[in-house]
């Protein structure tokens, strides 16, 4: 039988999140029921509330998951009940045009559950990337989870599925950051942090964090930071290019996804060096860079979508690093809260108070 649960809503646009009765439908072929353990509360969260992705409210918010599936629907083979599981917004078709190139981590024809979940006067909600996980169980289709090992804490896990996945593929996957290598970060939120752990991981030996906020420069020296620059202070471009012996880095990682930064983050570089943009921009945004500049300094201007990541082979990956003390996923998680805080968690992250936090259910 469908159940009835919490969870929270971005009902209109600009409107405080709101915490209501929600209705679960039974998985239908190729869909899971999961119990939600923990979800992280991400800036795209606040950009749905927004109206910065679209405008089809109802939302139901929530993406970061970790939790326990409940439920299979029928052909679901690859998850069963019991198992602990990381929700992504990349369930590989295995068909398009991308996966048949042998490259599924751009699918251009991801899965999400087939079945609506509701309010209880039946209004269809739209949940956040496919996932909805500000809630006590989820629908979602069942390539949607990715089963771990659970020795890592559901916090700590859901994590991978949204902001600290697509900081680290940032550098790994799409900047291919190399030993050696320098690699500058701009924006040292959630997403800049684990791009910066991501390059020290891959061996970077030069890796600059550069924020406005020296709460945050002195936090990315954890994650593996070598060196800080607070662009309020000094030229960011002229400081990274200082710190590489004149020549800009082999890879900067665009964080934020404003104009301004991504414009620093293009004279960064080296000749032939690597752009990566893993901030998200709003429609409203432009940039304009000298055509010549661009054909003269080579290399390549890239976007990262997800951190190219391809769940089923990734999740599991960080998750075996996280439990051999190679990468800190704990240090992520700045607080724990419960899914009547998600508002004030939004105000939080506007004001630069926390990496993440975690709604624990």
């Amino acid at each position: 039988m469908p159940s009835t649960v919490k969870g929270v809503i971005a009902r209109s646009k600009g409107a405080d999140v709101e915490v209501v009765d929600i209705v679960v439908p039974d998985p239908g072929p190729g869909e899971a029921v999961v119990k939600v353990e923990a979800c992280g509360v991400c800036h795209t969260d606040l950009h749905y509330r927004d109206g910065g992705i679209n405008d089809e409210f109802p939302f139901l918010l929530g993406h970061e998951a970790a939790g326990t599936v409940e439920a299979v629907g029928e052909g679901v083979t690859d998850v069963a009940p019991g198992d602990f599981v990381i929700l992504n917004w990349r369930a590989v078709c295995g068909q398009c045009r991308a996966c048949a190139k042998g490259e599924p981590w751009y699918c251009f024809d991801t899965a999400n559950a087939t079945q609506k979940m509701t309010l209880t006067d039946g209004t269809e909600l739209s949940p956040a990337l496919g996932i909805g996980a500000f809630i006590e169980k989820t629908l979602v289709a069942a390539g949607q989870c990715t089963k771990v090992d659970r020795e890592a804490s559901a916090a700590a896990a859901g994590l991978l599925g949204c902001g600290v996945m697509a900081g680290f593929g940032a550098a790994v996957n799409t900047g291919g950051v190399r030993r050696g290598d320098s690699v500058a970060v701009i924006g040292c939120g959630g997403v800049g942090n684990a791009a910066i752990a991501g390059a020290a991981l891959a061996g970077a030996t030069t890796v600059i964090a550069v924020d406005v906020d020296d709460r945050k420069l002195v936090g990315a020296k954890a994650f593996g930071a070598t060196h800080t620059v607070n662009s309020k202070d000094v030229d960011p471009v002229e400081k990274i290019r200082e710190l590489t012996g004149g020549f800009g880095a082999d890879v900067v990682v665009e964080a934020v996804g404003r104009p301004e930064t991504y414009e620093q983050a293009f004279y960064a570089r080296d000749l032939a060096g690597t752009v990566v943009l893993v901030g998200v921009p709003t429609p409203d945004m432009e940039v304009m860079l000298p055509l010549l500049e661009i054909f003269g300094r080579g290399g390549a201007l890239k976007s990262s979508w997800y951190g190219d990541c391809l769940p089923s082979r990734d999740f599991p990956m960080l998750i075996d690093l996280y439990r051999q003390g190679k990468f800190d996923l704990d240090a992520f998680v700045t607080e724990k809260i419960a899914l009547d805080q998600v508002e004030s968690a939004f105000e939080k992250m506007h004001g630069g108070q926390v990496l993440r936090s975690v709604v624990e259910l």
